[in-house]
């Protein structure tokens, strides 16, 4: 008789057929609609910052990891997915050797110092934006819409417009055509201005339960409270639609703030996680002198993970527990 044997091993013991592979994968799907709309928007030039730091943070880790003698891990689509995300947080008018800069700070300084995936303690999209934003401030804060017909921007690939973003013109007392806020035909970086087509990518995520309601909902719930509080308490106008649909609080609300390595686990820890978010994208947007602030507000948050999940990990029964004090 053939013995079979049975392979034990700790807990928990459960089974999905949810992966790495499988949710970063659905994560590039999800971020389709606005990099379409990104490219149709802003022409070419957007086609080659999206491929160039694509190509950059994939092979970065995948040099990284061969050097230190690591498994290669650039089929897991990760890396792919930093190398969007950073584009899509890029206008389009940002120099290409800028754009490889910024995908090899994402992936070795943010990512890779740090121990590889699950290590980093926040988004590196996020962190080579910064990187940027801190280093180049002049170029990433040059936008320009392509130019063509009165609704879309045409697929040129450098002759354009310079433009404000509607925020800015939003901050400095402006009024922005909302309807063009809602469907992507402003400036702005590649793939913040279409709010219709971010909503549709997180309809998918949630549809596919990839990511929670709670982060998002409740960072924009909170920024919403605190903006119409600024208007009341201050007498500046903020129209509230205009703030929701302008700048990159939808992207990052449902793409980088969900981030499973940078974002708490705990029910607690992900209420308090999306107030703190609201909060401080106010603070930055309404008394900084930006019109922007998501993503510093996502970082910031980022680093305070650890400790509000430390205050918010739901106690055990026994001796230690809440069950005898």
């Amino acid at each position: 008789m053939e013995e079979k044997l049975l392979n034990v091993s700790s807990s928990p013991h459960v089974r999905d057929h949810s992966s790495t592979r499988t949710i970063m994968r659905d994560v590039v799907i999800a971020l389709a609609p606005a990099t379409l709309v990104g490219i149709y928007n802003f022409g070419v030039r957007a086609l080659l910052v999206i491929l160039t730091t694509c190509v950059t943070c994939v092979l970065s880790e995948y040099i990284w990891q061969r050097l230190m003698k690591q498994p290669v891990t650039t089929s897991d689509f990760s890396a792919l997915l930093t190398g969007l995300l950073l584009a899509l947080n890029l206008p389009a008018t940002l120099p290409l050797w800028m754009c490889v800069i910024g995908g090899v700070f994402a992936i070795i300084i943010a990512k890779q110092l740090f121990g590889g995936l699950g290590q980093n303690f926040m988004n590196p999209a996020l962190a080579g934006r910064c990187f940027l934003m801190l280093s180049f401030s002049g170029a990433m804060t040059s936008f320009a819409i392509a130019k063509g017909s009165a609704i879309w921007g045409g697929m040129q690939a450098i002759d354009g417009i310079t433009s404000a973003t509607p925020l800015m013109q939003v901050k400095e007392g402006g009024y922005y055509d909302l309807l063009k806020m809602f469907l992507g035909t402003t400036a702005g970086t590649i793939g913040e201005t279409s709010t219709l087509a971010l909503l549709i990518g997180a309809a998918y995520l949630l549809i596919r339960k990839v990511i929670d309601w709670k982060i998002p909902v409740i960072y924009i719930l909170t920024f919403s409270a605190f903006d119409l509080i600024f208007q009341c308490a201050t007498g500046t106008p903020a129209p509230l639609l205009q703030e929701l649909c302008g700048g990159g609080l939808m992207l990052g609300a449902f793409f980088m703030a969900t981030d499973y390595v940078t974002s708490p686990i705990t029910p607690k820890g992900k209420v308090i996680f999306g107030i703190m978010l609201g909060l401080f994208t106010g603070l930055f947007r309404f008394f900084g002198e930006s019109a922007e602030g998501v993503s510093f507000a996502i970082i910031i948050c980022n680093l305070c993970v650890p400790l509000i999940e430390r205050f918010t990990i739901p106690k055990a029964f026994g001796k230690e527990g809440e069950a005898n004090g």
